[in-house]
């Protein structure tokens, strides 16, 4: 088939928009759609589509399409990635530029290029893991990802929504590890599913649903997730301790915070409690110290963990925002750390592949804090029958786990520490 030079022209113009790096891309998309209501849904899955490709991929299309040009990169993913044949591409693209994709030498580009990641992250990544380890990852990292749903066992089992959703048409699978966990074969409107709309199901990728294993508090405990955002953890807390208890919604951002209401009354959950934090010396939050039997600590971090659905992260973050990064981490899990009582636990987790943010603030942490020992992810994780061992602290990427890259290191307070 041939593409209509409307629609090709429609990715180029909001191609140049993302490559701004004004803010996050799906929403400089929505801004793009919104200004184009004439688009119809078909047409905007393709401009979406092209222009992520090209965001995932930029470097080793800007290298076989020799530009840098909005034009020129969004030929080349449609040429080199989605599958489109010159004849496809007709009078659209230059003949010229079609036979430069095609005898683009590959094998001869830097490892950079070929990871299309910045010079700085593939150094950092491929020092920390070695070159192949890197390279598979960054591999991993270009794939989309799948739309994983979170089923809210509180009110219905997984068995009862893979049939559902089987007689509803969509293809659906039980996830390897998470047992709330379901896996859809495409990307149907979800949250115009029933299921959705009853609050039975969540959208939430695999790999964050295990940090609420990993932490898995109990019935009538009291917890906190102490960077909640909109809440998509807090409301997995609250389903395993079936309504009881106490959870405590903690973010700096009451605007993020506030979008968890909605999200938890659809849910039918009414043991969540949200706290706007002014900061780390927090009057309310300093009540709760010493309190709390578990507190999770997912924290504001680089995300590269996320750059099968946030590919534009790589080329927005710098190198120099790791530093600013790791000294905020650091300063959050300390004050979290506040709020646990002896024998409870705590959880730091990041969606990040880089060990600054990752091990090296766990590390910290337990240097600073003799009071709070280390526990294994992998047993905690058994004791929930989950058969998935990374060792003490868990370490999920796409190439190897089929989720984000998630870390995390959970930890126990002594019954002696003060």
């Amino acid at each position: 088939m041939r593409l209509a030079g409307a629609l090709v022209r429609h990715a180029e113009v909001a191609l140049k928009e993302l490559l701004r790096f004004a803010g996050p891309a799906d929403q400089v998309l929505s801004r793009y759609f919104r200004a184009h209501s004439e688009l119809g849904q078909r047409d905007r899955a393709f401009i979406a589509e092209t222009c992520f490709a090209v965001l995932r991929r930029r470097r080793s299309l800007e290298a076989a399409a020799g530009s840098a040009e909005a034009r020129a990169l969004v030929a080349a993913a449609l040429a080199r990635v989605l599958g489109f044949s010159g004849r496809a591409l007709g009078e659209l693209v230059d003949p010229a530029l079609i036979e430069r994709l095609r005898s683009a030498p590959a094998d001869a580009w830097p490892d950079a290029v070929r990871a299309d990641l910045p010079d700085w992250l593939w150094q950092r990544v491929a020092a920390e893991r070695g070159r192949d380890e890197a390279m598979a990852l960054a591999q991993g990292l270009l794939n989309p990802a799948p739309l994983d749903l979170r089923v809210n066992l509180a009110r219905v089992s997984r068995e009862d929504v893979l049939a559902r959703l089987s007689a509803d048409g969509i293809g659906a699978s039980a996830t390897p590890y998470s047992p709330a966990g379901v896996r859809l074969a495409e990307k149907p409107a979800i949250n115009h599913h029933s299921l959705f709309r009853d609050g039975l199901v969540e959208v939430q990728d695999e790999g964050s649903q295990l940090l609420a294993f990993i932490l898995a508090p109990r019935r009538g405990e009291m917890i906190a997730d102490y960077c909640a955002g909109a809440g998509g953890k807090t409301l997995a807390l609250a389903m395993l301790m079936r309504g009881s208890g106490r959870v405590y919604a903690m973010d700096i951002s009451a605007k993020r915070l506030a979008a968890l209401g909605a999200r938890a009354a659809r849910a039918q959950v009414n043991n969540i409690h949200s706290i706007a934090l002014a900061g780390d010396n927090d009057a309310r939050a300093k009540r709760l110290a010493g309190k709390l039997e578990r507190v999770l600590v997912d924290a504001p971090c680089s995300g590269f963990g996320t750059l099968r659905r946030n590919p534009d992260l790589k080329w927005r973050l710098a190198a120099d925002a790791i530093a600013e990064l790791v000294q905020k981490q650091r300063q959050i899990l300390a004050a979290a750390a506040r709020l646990i009582k002896p024998g409870g636990r705590l959880l730091y987790a990041t969606c990040s592949i880089l060990r600054e943010e990752n091990d090296a603030v766990a590390d910290n942490f337990q240097a600073a804090h003799p009071g709070f020992k280390p526990l294994a992810c992998s047993e905690l994780l058994a004791g929930q029958r989950i058969a998935l061992d990374t060792g003490e602290r868990l370490r999920l990427a796409p190439h190897l786990h089929g989720t984000d890259g998630f870390f995390a290191a959970a930890f126990e307070r002594s019954a002696a520490s003060s």
